[in-house]
């Protein structure tokens, strides 16, 4: 540490000002935005309280109760409040700093005794001349903005979660429901079967062979209600409860609707999806480290000045002495062998890799929404279809219920008209789940009624 005159130091002030205006100009991915989507958007706006457009008052009470409780959100919390602290740190250096200390002692010698006492006031300031620490304070505020958007994104992941395993549950529920009528007819039809044997109009595998329809319809009903108890306790734990022992009454699965929002243009996704906004904010707190990172190979101005008071006596500054002091240093880094170097070359590397994550992130959340529109006009299509199909299957198995009565059908028909409509059935049960998935997943790809700013 080099100790300047005042004269000297009021000579390379100037000098060193003059290179303060070094900077990096921001670096941001060039990309041709296409003027609108492949797959023609829906009308429906995406709100903050978008989950209400399902009309399911069960899924309100679950997000908000979600909302409140979820240990993934107080995860996020508290970083937020680690990244306020990380910026107060670092606003702090831009201050100058104070000190107070005072003492009193007294000793002896072969002189005699003496006593002393003394406060002092001390103040100590470096001058940012190169601009580190206001690059080093940008840096704290994009890691506070990062941590805020990964909060926003917690939000929409755990509000679209809460959403997919309800619609998951209501599919599972529909699916044991038909299973359920299924085996019942399966199982009447085995009464009739069998009264017809006993009177012998029907031959022994015709028992069996019905009796074998019951029992695969029994065992198709096992894993499906497994299921429906794993996703209800994925559903608790998105909500912070136990999952033992935890239930739900289901809805219907026909009776909530399916909105199809309106995507916008590709141009304005940027400022829709908080993901995006905190790659942003890293790529901001990259350029800021690369900027400090640079100035640290300069030198660097502490300024410094003290005051205080001295009395001869113990515990006392009755009559006391006064003091003052004013000091300038200048410090330069001759060698650290490549240290300061390495460490800009660092920041560089981490930057364009930033800069690469952001262009592949943009890309990516394009292509979330590109999807989601597909699949959304797919499975509206595929809905339609599927009711067609149940309702000829429907029909078809009603005549042959009826011909067998009479007579006039075999049993393999009959046993062919049940799986056809069951597999309908249950088919159509799972296009909706599909169908409601997809518009969870344009609403989650579009931000979840997210805005920048």
């Amino acid at each position: 540490m080099t100790r300047l005159p005042f004269s000297l130091f009021a000579l390379l002030l100037p000098l060193t000002l003059a290179g303060c205006a070094q900077t990096t100009p921001p670096e941001r991915p060039e990309l041709a935005l296409a003027g609108q989507w492949n797959t023609p958007a829906g009308t429906d706006e995406v709100g903050p309280g978008w989950w209400r457009d399902f009309g399911s008052p069960t899924l309100d009470r679950l997000i908000e109760e979600a909302l409140t409780a979820s240990p993934d959100l107080r995860i996020a919390a508290e970083r937020i409040r680690q990244a306020e602290a990380q910026v107060q740190s670092a606003g702090a250096s831009l201050f100058p700093a104070l000190a107070l200390s005072g003492g009193s002692d007294r000793s002896w010698s072969d002189n005699g005794a003496g006593e002393s006492s003394r406060a002092s006031l001390g103040i100590s300031y470096e001058l940012d001349l190169w601009g580190r620490l206001g690059a080093e304070r940008r840096a704290a505020d994009a890691g506070l903005a990062v941590s805020r958007h990964d909060l926003d994104t917690a939000r929409l992941t755990l509000t679209s979660g809460v959403a997919s395993a309800w619609f998951q549950l209501l599919a599972l529920d529909e699916r044991i429901r038909i299973n359920e009528a299924n085996l019942a007819i399966a199982r009447d039809n085995l009464a009739i079967v069998e009264a017809k044997y006993r009177n012998g109009a029907a031959v022994v595998s015709d028992v069996h062979r019905q009796r074998t329809a019951v029992l695969s319809q029994e065992a198709t009903l096992l894993p499906l209600r497994e299921q429906l108890r794993q996703t209800e306790s994925a559903l608790a734990i998105l909500l912070g409860r136990p999952p033992q022992g935890y239930r739900l009454a289901p809805e219907a699965l026909a009776r909530l609707s399916v909105p199809e929002p309106a995507a916008g243009l590709p141009s304005e996704l940027l400022g829709r999806r908080p993901d995006l906004a905190a790659a942003e904010a890293q790529l901001t707190a990259a350029e800021a480290n690369v900027a400090a990172a640079r100035a640290a190979l300069l030198p660097s101005v502490q300024l410094s000045g003290s005051g205080g008071l001295a009395s001869s006596a113990l515990l006392s500054l009755a009559d006391p002495g006064h003091s003052l002091s004013l000091a300038a240093a200048l410090s330069q880094t001759l060698f650290d062998g490549g240290r300061l170097r390495s460490q800009v070359a660092l920041n560089e590397a981490r930057r364009r890799e930033l800069v690469e994550n952001y262009r592949k992130a943009i890309l990516t959340a394009l292509k979330e929404v590109e999807d989601a529109l597909g699949n959304l006009v797919l499975t509206r299509e595929q809905e339609v279809q599927q009711r067609l199909i149940v309702t000829e299957a429907r029909e078809t198995l009603r005549l042959t219920e009826i011909r067998y009565r009479e007579g006039a059908e075999e049993l393999l028909s009959l046993l062919d008209a049940q799986r056809t409509l069951f597999g309908a059935e249950e088919q159509l049960a799972i296009l909706r789940q599909g169908r409601l998935d997809a518009s969870l997943d344009l609403v989650k790809a579009l931000g979840g009624g997210w805005q920048a700013g």
